[in-house]
């Protein structure tokens, strides 16, 4: 277990140090999620005055699902990486050395949590900046709900590449998911104001499952049992995708 753990880490590192290599990368990573909020906040920002709509700032409501959103879309291309390595053969040589095979999923995930909580304190900087203002609990727990749910986007990323070792594929199923996923959520409007069959859809929708407890957290009176409720659906999803895309490797290693 202690050999694993060390594996992941160095693995973990090893991602990590490949990431600060690319600082063109690092800033669109950063950015985007920047000019969404922005953006999103200008066009929208008089939709709380439509009757029904609960809050008084646009700005305070949208933070937390662009924050999930942003998780989302980054998690969502890691498969990328994969199928880079394993056109470029470092696969193949990780493949024939001692190292850990769980490791080489998990790192892969750890890592994408550590870029979800650094793109999450650029929103939050940004959000603050523009008059919203949350407890630094609401902080911490939103923090957590995007790190379960962009791990658990990580592991199918990973499964899907590890299967198909087509960027073309990863590409199309990503596009396929994350826009219908983000737009049948409470991510930009208030769940009481969407039709009613998307109401019903988003019930089964993990992105709105953590965008919802979420903005909960940021209201006063928060319902604790609904968020530990949907923080335990999105932790049971990073399990099984992560287990998933231990099953996807092993399935690789033979077809090779």
């Amino acid at each position: 277990m202690k050999l694993a753990l060390r594996h992941t880490a160095a693995l973990t590192v090893r991602l990590l140090r490949a990431l600060w290599r690319q600082p063109w990368f690092v800033g669109i990573t950063l950015v985007q999620p920047m000019i969404w909020l922005l953006l999103f906040g200008a066009l929208f920002k008089r939709v709380v005055e439509i009757p029904g709509f609960h809050g008084g700032s646009y700005i305070q409501f949208l933070t937390p699902g662009i924050v999930i959103m942003s998780a989302l879309f980054s998690a969502g291309w890691h498969g990328m990486a994969l199928i880079d390595a394993i056109n470029r053969g470092i696969m193949d040589r990780f493949l024939v050395s001692p190292v850990s095979r769980g490791a080489l999923i998990v790192s892969s995930a750890v890592y994408g949590g550590v870029v979800v909580v650094v793109q999450s304190l650029v929103i939050f900087g940004v959000a603050f900046a523009v008059g919203a203002r949350f407890s630094l609990v609401a902080l911490l727990v939103m923090l957590g709900l995007a790190v379960l749910l962009g791990g658990a986007v990580t592991g199918l990323s990973n499964a899907l590449a590890l299967v198909a070792r087509q960027e073309e594929t990863l590409i199309g199923a990503v596009q396929f998911v994350v826009l219908p996923a983000t737009f049948l959520s409470s991510g930009l409007m208030a769940a009481n104001l969407m039709p009613h069959w998307v109401q019903q859809v988003a019930r089964f929708n993990p992105v709105n499952w953590a965008v919802s407890a979420a903005r909960d957290v940021t209201l006063a009176g928060t319902d604790w049992g609904s968020v530990g409720i949907h923080a335990g659906l999105l932790a049971a999803l990073l399990v099984a995708c992560t287990l998933l895309a231990t099953r996807a490797f092993r399935v690789y290693q033979r077809a090779i």
